[in-house]
């Protein structure tokens, strides 16, 4: 069996022919352990040209602003992905992004690769399995207001007084907020379908200053606001 590895990729090969790829953790320095223990040049990795609109698989770092770089095109993944690795499984229309380790489905977003471009990115690989949504519950954190209300998806809720400025954990199902405080679990019933986008507690703001208004400015409410 003959392998041809780089940093994002490697192919196991039988008598020529590639029979399996798979992810690739091995560093620059792994490599070039490998060439002093009788390792030799690749040469061009043994993929067959991909069919057009044949799924194929990338690993990309999101960077701060939440995209990642595919080619010539700067794709947004999200921005609370900024610094993860995640995997882009490339199909006709679409991107998926998912967690390398889970194949969680994390984001979709359009295809803006033509097919020209998707043969010349670097790492490509065969797609696994289509990743898939998580189905349990969310957890976020939020950090309760003066008032002792936090804002998940949307929706606030009173705690009470005694847990202002706290930050509790909140787990987010499709019918369910159930947030965890020093008194224990207390769950509420969703009032919306709003997707949750923001998973750490921030620092209570108003948000007025940002928003153009026609009447009186509005009292802040020291809530917690779930931001994109």
């Amino acid at each position: 069996m003959t392998f041809w590895a780089d940093t994002d990729v490697i192919h196991l090969l039988i008598a020529g022919a590639r029979i399996k790829s798979v992810r690739s953790h091995l560093s620059v320095a792994d490599l070039a352990a490998l060439m002093r223990q009788g390792g030799r040049p690749a040469g061009p990795p043994p993929l067959p040209p991909a069919e057009q609109g044949e799924a194929v698989e990338v690993d990309r770092t999101v960077n701060r602003a939440g995209s990642v770089s595919l080619g010539q095109h700067l794709v947004l993944a999200a921005e609370i992905l900024g610094g993860r690795r995640v995997g882009v499984r490339i199909e006709a229309a679409t991107l998926s992004f998912f967690d390398l380790d889970t194949r969680q489905l994390l984001r979709t977003r359009p295809n803006p690769l033509a097919p020209a471009d998707i043969s010349r990115l670097r790492g490509v690989r065969p797609a696994g399995p289509p990743p898939q949504p998580a189905t349990g519950p969310v957890p976020v954190q939020r950090r309760a207001s003066n008032s002792g209300v936090v804002m998940v998806v949307g929706q606030k809720v009173a705690l009470g007084r005694t847990h202002a400025g706290k930050t509790v954990t909140i787990e987010v199902t499709d019918t369910d907020l159930t947030i965890h405080t020093d008194a224990g679990p207390r769950t509420v019933r969703r009032t919306n379908d709003q997707p949750v986008r923001s998973i750490k507690a921030h620092r209570p703001r108003k948000i007025a200053s940002a928003v153009a208004t026609t009447g009186p400015a509005p009292a802040d409410d020291g809530i917690a606001h779930d931001f994109a």
